[in-house]
């Protein structure tokens, strides 16, 4: 198959490209810069420029191909719904042109709000409270009424690697500036955790295999004690790891204060996904994130 990837040349983008590359699949990257559009040729993909505001450019992206992953989505905490907003109009446009193909679609997603005091499963439903996209993957998952091969895949908030500059990175930086590797009260909420290359296999499975309206985890632990986090990036920055309040992380602290666990055992069996990745802890203890 050709797959439209919007997301590209971020993250996630930049393994699953290549992941699916080895399966066989041809890749066609949205870029929004030249930047971007670079590192998505570097990957050998096809390079097709817009950004998540141009609807004509995303229809086009899906017409001209055999399905899409949209990963691109605009992180700007600062407004939220805006951001939100844009990615339903982005999955909106997909829909327009994939109803009736039976053509794949998979939406990212992720795991935080699915449930409180226990384990979230694929079965839970996000609350709309805690994040507004989340009615956008149920928007997503909705297109298989229509005739479009919908999936969302729900990413754990730490996809971890080396070359990572996300909330892990952002803790070691924290913990950098501030002279001490902290947890909020005792360390024991978790934070569910998986390899960069897992997610990417799993997108890939998503493309090939996934029925409409599948909801798959990208969970390889459930959920990591915070504590143990912050124990690692003491050792790698020989700091003392201490308890600290939840706005001694800024921004960030309201996540690394949530226990927010979340099991990918169904997405394993229907999937056969075995995550062969190194855990959060033996990553940061290989050296590379300090």
């Amino acid at each position: 198959m050709r797959i439209f990837v919007t997301g590209a040349s971020g993250w996630i983008g930049s393994a699953v490209v290549p992941e699916l590359q080895r399966a066989g699949h041809k890749v066609l990257g949205f870029a929004r810069s030249d930047a971007a559009a670079a590192r998505v040729a570097g990957l050998g993909a096809d390079v097709h420029h817009g950004d998540l505001a141009d609807l004509d450019a995303l229809r086009a992206g899906a017409a001209a191909t055999d399905g899409v992953v949209h990963l691109g989505y605009n992180h700007d905490f600062s407004n939220m719904a805006g951001a939100a907003q844009t990615d339903r109009t982005a999955i909106d446009a997909f829909g327009e042109v994939l109803a009736g193909t039976d053509r794949p679609l998979v939406v990212a997603a992720g795991t935080v709000g699915l449930a409180r005091g226990r384990v979230a499963t694929e079965a839970d439903v996000p609350d709309l409270a805690i994040h507004p996209r989340g009615a956008n993957a149920l928007a997503a998952l909705a297109l298989a009424d229509r005739g479009v091969r919908a999936s969302v895949v729900r990413f754990a908030p730490t996809v971890h690697g080396a070359g990572d500059h996300g909330f892990v990175a952002t803790l070691v930086g924290i913990a950098r500036d501030t002279g001490v590797s902290a947890y909020v009260g005792v360390g024991a909420n978790r934070w569910p955790a998986v390899h960069r290359s897992d997610a990417a296999v799993l997108v890939r499975h998503a493309v090939e295999s996934a029925p409409p309206g599948t909801v798959l985890h990208a969970t390889a632990e459930d959920g990591v004690p915070t504590r143990e986090i912050a124990e690692a990036i003491g050792r790698g920055l020989n700091l003392p790891v201490a308890p600290a309040p939840a706005d001694h992380f800024g921004w960030l602290g309201m996540f690394f204060a949530a226990d927010v666990p979340a099991s990918s055992a169904i997405t394993r069996a229907a999937f056969d996904w075995t995550p062969t990745g190194p855990g959060l802890i033996a990553d940061l203890d290989a050296g590379h994130y300090f």
